[in-house]
């Protein structure tokens, strides 16, 4: 699969400083005067697909295993993996957090963080906190936003209008152009209200005649409760990802609560543990406001996780909108390690349809 984009200046001197063997002194100098807590995001782990065949998104995947193994590894030997749960109880007793403290976590709940993701992350040793919408956990139903992808790349219809962005356009028979309309489209519709956003998928699931009720791909899968239990009992923990993966800020506020509710019934009714922990659908600075924090807080999560880039100098100013460092395909494992070690200066900026905002966006301090 080509790379999403050039590495550019942060991949290249990434490399340059892990060739060099410079990082994990760099890293021990910066852990004297920064204890920020670093926080992975990852959506999908699975061998990188030939991109002219694959009929979903290649932006939600964010490494081959090889390299996530590579990954893991690297964080078991320099750094301190620590579970969610057991930051927020660090929080709670006002302990600082040790050095090099790192957190993984995933976004959604797509099979393949069963198969493969779980499976690596027990064998390096490695916590992890995954992020479940419920509703798809519990229908099977595939994502909306990776269904919309999945319908322009295969739409036999000559043409996309959509009204609601201002869009009417013809769709080239080339597979790669018909990802660049796509990501188009994800970026756009961001800026509707959620049920806007649901409302124009599923008018082009009929005009197009491609239900998503109908559909159980096996590309776009989520995992299933019986997993999700599984992996529990294995030692790892799981979150809310609201029920149906919708801007918790783009919706009413009586819907908006009645989803993060929801979320947290259903998941302490399907797990052992309760569910203390969230990641705000979406995630970027219009996916979450003071009014999806104080619901989150008010339904009994005591920690939510924004996908703006960034790390928490000090967590406990902002533990319900938490800042992470995504994970993307084209970083090869120079700039994996330059990122961990160097996380202002090498990570990448907040993906622009993850976040809703600009690929330029910096990386918070």
């Amino acid at each position: 699969m080509p790379p999403r984009g050039a590495p550019g200046i942060r991949g290249r001197l990434g490399e340059l400083c892990y060739s060099s063997g410079l990082l994990h002194s760099l890293q021990r100098v910066r852990a004297w005067w920064q204890r920020d807590l670093r926080i992975l995001a990852y959506h999908r782990v699975m061998p990188l697909p030939d991109p002219d065949t694959f009929g979903f998104d290649l932006e939600l995947i964010s490494t081959p295993p090889a390299e996530f193994r590579e990954q893991m590894s690297r964080i078991k030997k320099y750094f301190r993996p620590m579970r969610l749960t057991d930051i927020v109880a660090a929080l709670d007793a006002g302990e600082a957090l040790p050095p090099d403290t790192v957190a993984v976590t995933f976004d959604d709940g797509y099979d393949d963080n069963y198969r493969i993701a779980a499976p690596i992350l027990d064998e390096v040793g490695v916590p992890a906190t995954f992020f479940v919408s419920t509703g798809h956990i519990d229908t099977g139903r595939p994502y909306a936003y990776d269904w919309l992808v999945h319908m322009i790349l295969l739409t036999a219809a000559a043409r996309m209008v959509l009204p609601e962005l201002s869009i009417d356009v013809a769709l080239p028979p080339d597979r790669p152009a018909r990802r660049r309309i796509a990501g188009n489209v994800l970026l756009r519709m961001k800026w509707l209200d959620a049920f806007g956003q649901s409302a124009m998928i599923e008018r082009l699931e009929v005009e197009w005649n491609m239900p998503s009720a109908a559909a159980r791909p096996v590309d776009c899968r989520p995992m299933t409760w019986d997993q999700v239990r599984e992996m529990e009992a294995a030692g790892f923990e799981f979150g809310s990802h609201g029920v149906h993966h919708r801007m918790l800020a783009r919706l009413p506020r009586d819907e908006m609560e009645r989803e993060i509710r929801e979320s947290k019934t259903t998941l302490d009714r399907e797990l052992r543990h309760p569910a203390v922990l969230m990641s705000y659908p979406v995630g970027g600075d219009r996916a979450y406001n003071d009014d999806v924090i104080s619901a989150t807080r008010h339904a009994g999560f005591q920690l939510a996780c924004s996908y703006v880039c960034g790390t928490n100098p000090e967590p406990s100013e902002n533990r319900y909108s938490l800042y992470r460092l995504p994970v993307e395909s084209n970083m090869g494992p120079g700039w994996f390690a330059a990122m961990l070690a160097l996380p202002q200066l090498m990570s990448y900026p907040t993906p622009a349809h993850q976040a809703a905002g600009p690929r330029e966006q910096p990386c918070s301090p």
